[in-house]
């Protein structure tokens, strides 16, 4: 099975549980590393040193993890990780709560002179966004601007619209909904009720209901079964009587659950005090055992055919990326090595002060006085306005250490030492940092020799064939006909980035297989203008016969060409028949295929019949209809490489011979922004530039072409 690298809805309840017990930490820095991971270190009295990881690409998790289990800190901190530690630094964690059903949790962090919220979106292409007090946003590591919603620096920050939550749905609401479906009871479960596959799945086998049996044969008995079950679940996890499992295949971890599930008998699993450390062993072996994404793809990158150029120029970047990023890890050292002398020497010219704390908190210890007690004296005396007490900052226990301000610098000092040998420790430390210099040094050189040696490749190639746009000595002399090699795009190291701006990239659309362009609505609003701003008297309307779909104008001409009438192809007409089912109510109620009419545009009005109404966005149609019967639900997916790079996206006929590779897709259990991160991910396997997927083909941009409702890819 595919190992899991989401949490879901239900994981996440039984997670902000447990994290509430680390309410009161102090945040001391964070981090944020390539693949948006952000790290944020605390510290706690009783559980010592708190890493939190929160991460929102390819995985989207959310845990308190092992030291052991952090990845080292990155270099120089980007502007993101420097605005959290200037609002974060010294601040209590005050608490995490889950946003309704939603894979959204929002952390509470509280400092005397500001607050502060970091809201972690762990669903679609996955975002987090800091929030002031008021609830606007300071930053985010994405910006969304949506018509739903927006996510941006300045604006206040909006929650996704309400999901139905089915572990406080009542009985006769989950009758309701279940019976509003006219797919099978598993289907129902995970889209309608917003359980998931898993869980629906999960939830049948408990309840002991066959998954497939159709809405239509489900009766009271079946509902009662399948909501006892949702029950028990939920008060499974509001008493936290949770019974962690990670689970493998194959000697590969491939799901973590806060609780055993039935759907998962057959796989070998480990039990866990914890939720969250069953977590923390799962993604650390899921990274471990190769499951997780890679920073950058693999492939030689040569075409099939013709031998194609290599792309030096993409080498060059990338070599000079990389003596940048050296450079700057040389600065980061040396900075690192100023700052920790800094704090040496801080020790000394605050000697007095120093050595008085150290004492002081020595001989407590000799006399037997606990960590705690060892605090609250220090807190009493910060109180009275003892100098040496008020530098204080923290005494932690579990390392016998002691972080005392002085002049705004935090220092940590090994409370059972003295002044001089903290201070000697950390002219070790920044001696350590320096030594670090030279092998940095010794890196951008060996870089700058092969930056050097892709240069003359390239040189020696330009010389062998000629320059870009020139006639080389081995170029034929006769071009004939013959068309040039096609090029294997999947294999390719380093795609080009070749982009449009075009007018019709609002609405849905997509091509024909004979050219023609085909446009239809996102929403009401969208129905209106396609009629009355882009409809010529030559196109054709189209539209489903079930109520609720995009209005479909397949179009003889652009709105910048003079009006021509054409005979449509019927390949055309049908693939716009298709195209007007599968983004309409009929792929949302989980129907396989519908039915569909085609009319010309003087059929189209906005005026209704005597005594009738017409919503925003409905047409009165009047005459004879052309009709396309039993239209199969079907869409596909694709990455366009040439002439333009970007995903495209409708009928499968339309999408195949456009695209380097697509996916096709049925009416399914998977949620739209579920089914938009499977088909990301297939792509990245499929390529060997996996950055020019993230840029062109990232899970938002496919989501787009997605019919609104549940999807299954079609194998």
């Amino acid at each position: 099975m595919e190992p899991k690298r989401e949490l879901s809805s239900i994981d996440l309840r039984a997670l902000v549980t447990e994290l509430g017990r680390y309410t009161g930490a102090k945040v001391d820095k964070a981090y944020l590393y390539p693949e948006s991971l952000l790290r944020l270190k605390l510290r706690d009295f009783d559980h010592g040193r708190v890493e939190l990881l929160i991460e929102v690409d390819e995985c989207k998790r959310a845990h308190v993890a092992d030291a052991a289990h952090v990845p080292d800190a990155p270099g120089r901190p980007p502007n993101f990780a420097k605005m959290l530690r200037n609002r974060l630094s010294g601040a209590d964690f005050a608490g995490v709560e889950q946003y309704e059903f939603d894979r959204i949790l929002t952390f509470e962090f509280e400092r005397g002179d500001e607050d502060t919220r970091i809201v972690a979106e762990l669903f679609g292409q996955g975002n987090v966004a800091v929030l002031d007090e008021t609830g606007e946003v300071v930053q985010a590591l994405s910006t969304v601007r949506l018509k739903s919603r927006t996510v941006a620096p300045g604006a206040q920050y909006e929650y996704p619209a309400s999901r139905l939550n089915p572990l406080e749905v009542s009985f006769d609401a989950f009758a309701r909904h279940m019976n509003d479906s006219d797919t099978d009871v598993v289907r129902t479960l995970a889209t309608q009720l917003n359980l998931g596959g898993l869980y629906a799945e999960e939830v049948c086998s408990r309840a002991g209901v066959e998954k497939t049996l159709g809405i239509g044969e489900a009766g009271e008995d079946e509902y009662r079964a399948l909501h006892d079950a949702i029950d028990r679940i939920a008060e499974q996890l509001r008493s936290g009587a949770v019974d962690p499992r990670v689970y493998e295949e194959d000697g590969r971890v491939v799901d973590v659950t806060p609780f055993p599930l039935e759907e998962h008998e057959g796989l070998a699993s480990e039990g866990f005090d914890s939720f969250n450390a069953a977590l923390d062993e799962y993604f650390h072996r899921f990274d471990r055992d190769g499951d997780g994404e890679s920073v950058e793809g693999s492939g030689s990158g040569t075409g099939a055919g013709a031998p194609e150029k290599p792309d030096f120029e993409a080498e060059i970047a990338k070599q000079k990326r990389i003596i940048e990023q050296q450079e700057n890890a040389i600065a980061d050292f040396e900075e690192q090595a100023e700052a920790t002398r800094e704090r040496a020497e801080l020790l000394y010219a605050n000697y007095d002060l120093v050595d008085e704390v150290l004492s002081t908190v020595r001989s407590a210890r000799e006399e037997g006085v606990g960590w705690d007690a060892i605090a609250e004296t220090l807190e009493e005396g910060a109180e009275r306005g003892i100098e040496a007490a008020e530098a204080v900052e923290d005494v932690d226990g579990s390392e016998g250490t002691v972080t005392v301000r002085i002049d705004e610098t935090t220092v940590e000092l090994d409370a059972t030492s003295g002044v001089e040998v903290n201070a000697d420790r950390l002219y070790q430390e920044a001696k350590r940092i320096e030594g670090k210099k030279a092998g940095a040094r010794e890196a951008i050189e060996s870089t700058r020799e092969e930056l050097e040696a892709v240069r003359e490749r390239r040189d020696e190639w330009e010389a062998a064939d000629g320059a870009p746009g020139e006639e080389g000595p081995n170029a034929d002399e006769d071009d004939g006909d013959e068309s040039e090699p096609e090029i294997d795009w999947l294999a390719r190291s380093s795609i080009p980035l070749r982009t449009t701006d075009d007018w019709y990239e609002r609405f849905r659309w997509f091509r024909t297989s004979d050219g023609y362009l085909v446009i239809g609505g996102r929403n009401a609003d969208q129905n209106e203008e396609i009629v009355k701003k882009y409809m010529d008297r030559h196109d054709r309307f189209l539209h489903t016969q079930a109520h609720g779909g995009p209005v479909t104008v397949l179009k003889a001409t652009g709105p910048s060409e003079p009006s021509e009438a054409v005979e449509f192809p019927d390949a055309s007409v049908e693939q716009a028949a298709q195209f007007a089912v599968s983004y309409s109510s009929d792929w949302k109620d989980g129907r396989g295929a519908g039915d569909a009419y085609m009319v010309e545009p003087d059929q189209v009005s906005k005026t209704p019949e005597s005594g009738e109404y017409l919503e925003k966005g409905g047409f009165a149609i009047r005459g004879d209809r052309t009709y396309f019967e039993d239209v199969p639900c079907r869409v596909a997916v694709g990455v366009q490489c040439e002439p333009v790079t970007r995903v495209i996206g409708g009928p499968p006929a339309a999408i195949r011979d456009r695209v380097a590779t697509s996916i096709e897709l049925e009416p399914g259990m998977y949620a739209q922004n579920d089914a938009a991160m499977m088909v990301y991910r297939e792509f990245k396997q499929r390529f060997g530039d996996q950055s020019f997927v993230r840029k062109v083909a990232s899970a938002d941009l496919i989501q787009e072409f997605l019919p609104p409702g549940g999807s299954d890819i079609v194998e």
